[in-house]
């Protein structure tokens, strides 16, 4: 982890209180509960946009759809005779 800052973020007295629970629950603060949903939602950010970029290469790069020469027709009914 890189250098830390504090960050003052401003709650409902119930929601500080259910994250109390919630941090007690867990064996862990509050301001570590937060910290780990910033970092998990901008970890996921990331990966969408990773993604995302692959994506749109590959559909530039285009799809190779197995090619060849397409029977006519009369190669097409003389297979279903066989």
């Amino acid at each position: 982890m890189g250098k830390q800052q504090n960050l003052t973020v401003r709650l409902d007295v119930e929601t500080i209180r259910q994250a109390r629970i919630l941090a007690a629950r867990r064996g862990t603060s509050i301001s570590q509960l937060v910290a780990d949903k910033i970092a998990e939602e901008a970890g996921k950010a990331s990966e969408y946009e990773r993604n995302r970029a692959a994506a749109l290469a590959y559909l530039e790069r285009g799809f190779h759809m197995g090619g060849g020469k397409l029977p006519n027709r009369d190669e097409i009914h003389e297979r279903k005779r066989k």
